[in-house]
């Protein structure tokens, strides 16, 4: 396996969710513009490039979105981080429906895309995230000041790690439900390359 190989395979094993963040430690705004850049230069269903963002760092802005969002499905009696571990920045991805020349499902196909080249990009610099669909639509619409046709898909929470992210075997019973151990430690259950390859038929 060549060098650059090896660095991209280290790069998405540690690219992981985190959801505790050093919230006192700023984003330069350049890096933020280069992980908004990385999103620009991915892959784009018709080349419609129909994807824009919205950065979020000013204090009063990121206290009244943080309500308005949903943090983990599966840790039900876990808030969302406290204060002094929420996220120092977000990044509001906007679909502008102005550009929109397809379905709006080939959007959510840009955003997967764009999603995960600015959180790898984010990664290499040792900055992590949070993929945010669970949230208020009309009110987030309305705190950003957005005109009617950008529609918020998804807020991307970014900041340096509070916390510790291990991946962990799924096992037999088939559970994926991420969980939170004693020490506050996020253990995330993976299926096996073994569970996710479908091999051809033997002889064909």
């Amino acid at each position: 396996m060549r060098k650059e190989e090896m660095m991209l395979a280290d790069l998405v094993r540690k690219t992981r969710t985190v959801r505790r963040f050093q919230e006192e430690q700023p984003l330069a705004s350049a890096l933020l513009r280069d992980l908004v850049d990385f999103a620009r230069l991915s892959g784009s269903a018709r080349n419609g490039q129909v994807l824009k963002y919205r950065v979020i760092t000013a204090k009063g802005l990121r206290q009244a979105l943080f309500p308005l969002l949903g943090w983990a499905g599966y840790l039900p009696d876990w808030p969302g981080p406290a204060l002094g571990e929420r996220p120092p920045a977000y990044l509001a991805c906007l679909l502008d429906t102005t550009l929109l020349r397809g379905t709006e499902n080939e959007a959510y196909c840009d955003l997967g895309i764009a999603t995960q080249s600015l959180l790898l990009g984010a990664a290499e610099q040792g900055v992590y995230g949070c993929r945010i669909g669970a949230f208020a639509h009309g009110p987030v619409h309305r705190l950003l000041q957005l005109e009617d046709h950008c529609k918020v898909l998804l807020l991307v929470a970014l900041g340096y790690p509070a916390e510790t992210v291990v991946l962990e075997e799924l096992g037999s019973e088939g559970a994926v439900r991420y969980w939170h151990d004693a020490q506050g430690v996020h253990h995330v259950p993976k299926r096996t390359l073994a569970q996710i390859l479908i091999e051809p038929p033997e002889g064909v």
